[in-house]
């Protein structure tokens, strides 16, 4: 009798795993501006909620999260049977791609869409098919080209991350009418509370009048809430029918979902937050562009920075990190010049152009 090794399903050792944005050292002040994380922190009433629900943690969670969705249901104007919540933006991800996804399938993605997708498509055993993009923004037209009788989803973050760019309305409306009855649209709106452009839907009205359509959200962001995991989507009853069948049953810890709800029902907090970029996205663009680094301009809590030269990014990287500065590198997204730079505090947004000056002085 011969022995073997447990082997995993074929392609799953071909992935490249996710890699996070870095943290700092221990010890040490650190701006970290890698990971998107909230700079004004979390609603002190999610704050507050989280530390009540400390003394439920002998019980189980509601399965079906009844609280956090009947507020998202009513922070929105949604009918809460349609809303379900998870693990993170990231688990509702996973669960599309589980139950959607089978061996063969294409799933077009943009070229620089969020990195998570090839992983959730190639896990499932599904072919990932990318779609060029146009000065770092989603074409279109580049993505329906794509489209064959094997295609299953199509992924598109809106805005996107690690670019901070959009696609306006109706172009999302103009690629789901080009779309087959039977391929999945996902709208990974993780970025959605910090744009407010007229020509901006995040998906609640795509979702509404299709059969389609997911749209996706996360509380990690705006809300301030990144460490409890916490995401939720709006879909077609069908969808969620599907996406209740295979997840697990306790997936939202209760106090998570407490201060989920809690968070999303201060909208003041929610306003201080959006205010706070408001005010330092353009500014963090016009300071870095002074240098004579060219920004893709964003519309998120983040911008890309160019630096002409793989070598340029990296020493820069380096030299910021000596100054206990974190910032994102690039490489695994294909933009190895490039740097992501999160929206932080008013001390860390001037430490980090401090640190450039010196550095290109």
């Amino acid at each position: 009798m011969t022995s073997k090794l447990p082997t995993p399903k074929a392609g799953i050792l071909d992935i490249k795993p996710y890699v996070p944005g870095k943290s700092g050292a221990s010890g040490v002040k650190v701006h970290k501006l890698s990971s998107n994380e909230s700079p004004i922190g979390a609603s002190p009433k999610a704050v507050k909620a989280f530390a009540e629900a400390a003394s439920k943690i002998t019980l189980y969670p509601d399965g079906n999260a009844t609280q956090l969705r009947s507020a998202i249901a009513k922070r929105y104007g949604l009918a809460a049977e349609q809303i379900v919540c998870g693990n993170g933006s990231d688990e509702i991800l996973q669960m599309l791609a589980h139950a959607y996804i089978d061996h063969g399938d294409e799933v077009i993605y943009s070229q620089f869409g969020f990195n998570l997708y090839p992983i959730l498509i190639a896990s499932n055993g599904g072919i990932a098919v990318v779609a060029p993009e146009k000065n770092f923004v989603a074409d279109v037209d580049a993505i329906v080209a794509r489209v064959t009788p094997k295609t299953k989803m199509v992924f598109l973050a809106n805005p996107n991350n690690p670019t901070g760019t959009y696609l306006p309305f109706s172009e999302v409306k103009r690629l789901h009418s080009a779309l087959p009855l039977h391929v999945v649209l996902v709208l990974d709106a993780a970025y959605a509370e910090f744009i407010r452009n007229d020509d901006y839907e995040a998906g609640i009205a795509l979702v509404s009048e299709s059969q389609n359509v997911v749209m996706t959200r996360t509380f990690s962001k705006i809300h301030g809430l990144a460490a409890l995991r916490l995401g939720w989507a709006y879909a077609p009853l069908a969808i969620i029918d599907v996406l209740n069948r295979i997840r697990g049953p306790f997936n939202v810890s209760l106090p998570a979902g407490a201060a989920g709800a809690a968070a999303i029902e201060d909208t003041q907090f929610m306003e201080e937050a959006f205010e706070h970029n408001q005010k330092w996205l353009p500014w963090l663009e016009a300071e870095i562009g002074k240098l004579g680094i060219r920004v893709t301009p964003s519309v998120g809590n983040f911008v890309l920075a160019h630096f002409g030269t793989v070598e340029e990014a990296q020493n820069t990287d380096a030299f910021l990190q000596s100054k206990n500065i974190i910032v994102r590198r690039m490489e695994s997204y294909h933009i190895p010049t490039a740097l992501r730079i999160s929206v932080g505090s008013e001390e860390a947004n001037h430490a980090l152009i401090a640190a450039l000056k010196e550095y290109l002085s």
